[in-house]
């Protein structure tokens, strides 16, 4: 099967992404893509990096109704809050709709996307079509969905990707205690989209980096939400993000109670070095999370002893993990690296769109990251 792609909103970073990854993916035979800011211009003359890459696009960019009517698969990379229209029309045309926005990312929750992201629904039974895009924790949900009808992805955020990733183990396996889960990262300034901002701007970022949102950032609920799901339990998080020096990546670093504490818990206050119980507890947990992920194409459990790092996954749809344990044995820390555009964004909508249309879940994701 060769499919006619569409994606609205292709000059963002994110739908640059997906441009670039959808052009080399072996199963697509024509690309349309749509953009409000540069409509009529060719995407070369916004992004040179396609100059002589645009055998499969059809025209400049268009309205995103002319898109949808020429795609067999729509991909809408757009402002939260924008997409529901799209979406309803891809439904009423029987096509699937990929949406890297929070709009589909709640289900039938409008009233926590209401919160955080200040607009209600427009057409709520739209949810019934929808699953949350993180294919290692819903494959099964959007195969059925794909095989029902006309499917919506909301495709995850890159924060929470990382995050659920790296915890979904432990709290799938009964690993996790009582307490906050903690989740520390730090992006990418690319994390903050094309349009330009102070905080992004060279002089603020470089040589820098610093929390923002700090309690209040709106991929809090979407975290919580895919934790305690996994847990089929409340799962209290706390999430900082900050803001790194780097264009691409996510190092998540995740704190986990266990469940129980072990029996060579030192009562002393003062920390000392790892026991020998302690490395041996350790490569038990990290045991754990590599049979978890055996099978799955894209999280790589790092040998025991090493760390993820962002520039291990760059230009990649890799997740890689690595998994550690305290001095006193209570909580487990793991680390999780994306590259936010990537996995975190374009190359995990791609991932769905092999998922809808059962092609090898790797078709067009398995170039090799780029280490430097």
């Amino acid at each position: 099967m060769q499919l006619n792609v569409g994606i609205i909103g292709a000059t963002g970073y994110a739908g640059a992404e997906l441009t670039r990854i959808v052009l080399g993916h072996p199963q697509t035979a024509e690309l349309h893509l749509s953009s409000v800011s540069f409509e009529g211009e060719a995407i070369e003359t916004v992004y040179p990096n396609f100059l002589g890459n645009t055998k499969k696009i059809i025209g400049g960019l268009k309205k995103a109704e002319e898109v949808i009517e020429a795609a067999d698969v729509v991909f809408a990379s757009l402002p939260h809050g924008v997409g529901e229209d799209f979406a309803k029309t891809c439904v009423e045309k029987s096509k699937p709709f990929i949406d890297l926005s929070a709009d589909f990312r709640f289900g039938a929750d409008d009233r926590t996307f209401a919160a955080w992201y200040g607009k209600g629904y427009r057409y709520p039974e739209l949810r019934r079509r929808s699953a949350y895009g993180l294919p290692e924790l819903n494959r099964n949900a959007i195969r059925r969905l794909a095989a029902s009808g006309a499917v919506i992805i909301g495709n995850p955020g890159c924060y929470p990707t990382a995050a659920t990733l790296g915890a979904m183990p432990a709290l799938a396996r009964g690993l996790a205690g009582d307490g906050a889960v903690i989740v520390d990262a730090a992006s990418g300034v690319t994390g903050g989209g094309r349009e330009p901002a102070r905080a992004y701007h060279y002089p603020e970022c470089a040589d820098n980096v610093s929390p923002y949102k700090v309690g209040c950032h709106r991929h809090t609920p979407e975290i919580s939400r895919a934790f305690s799901g996994i847990r089929g339990a409340p799962c209290p998080v706390i999430f900082t993000p900050h803001l790194a020096p780097v264009n691409r990546g996510i190092l998540a670093t995740i704190y986990i109670p266990l469940a129980d504490a072990p029996a060579f818990l030192p009562k002393e206050a003062a920390p000392r070095p790892p026991s020998k119980e302690i490395a041996a507890q350790a490569e038990a947990l990290h045991a754990v999370y590599a049979e978890f992920y055996k099978d799955e194409p894209f999280v790589r459990v790092l040998p025991f002893g090493a760390a993820a790092s962002t520039n291990r996954v760059r230009q990649s749809n890799y997740c890689d993990i690595s998994v550690h344990v305290d001095q006193s044995g209570s909580t487990l820390i793991v680390a999780s690296a994306i590259d936010n555009m990537v996995k975190g964004a374009a190359g995990q909508a791609v991932q769905n769109m092999n998922i809808i249309f059962g092609f090898e879940e790797s078709a067009g994701l398995t170039a090799i990251p780029a280490l430097f």
